[in-house]
C-alpha cells in the first residue's frame, strides 16, 4: 500500500513537470475574456429576466 502511494506521488511529480504553464500575458488576457464574456452573458440573462418580468406583470 505504502509503494502504490509513493509510486502515484512520484508519477504525479512527473506529471505536474509536463504540464506547459500559461505565461503572465496568457493569464492576464485569458482573464480579461473571462471577465468580459461572464458580464455579457450577466447583462444578456438581467436583460431577459426584465423583459418576461415586465411581460409577466402585463398579463396578471
Amino acid at each position: 500500500m505504502k509503494e502504490k502511494l509513493l509510486n502515484f506521488i512520484n508519477d504525479v511529480v512527473k506529471e505536474m513537470g509536463k504540464v506547459t504553464w500559461p505565461t503572465r500575458d496568457e493569464l492576464v488576457e485569458s482573464t480579461k475574456i473571462v471577465i468580459i464574456v461572464t458580464l455579457i452573458i450577466a447583462v444578456f440573462t438581467w436583460g431577459i429576466d426584465t423583459l418576461l418580468s415586465q411581460a409577466l406583470q402585463a398579463i396578471l
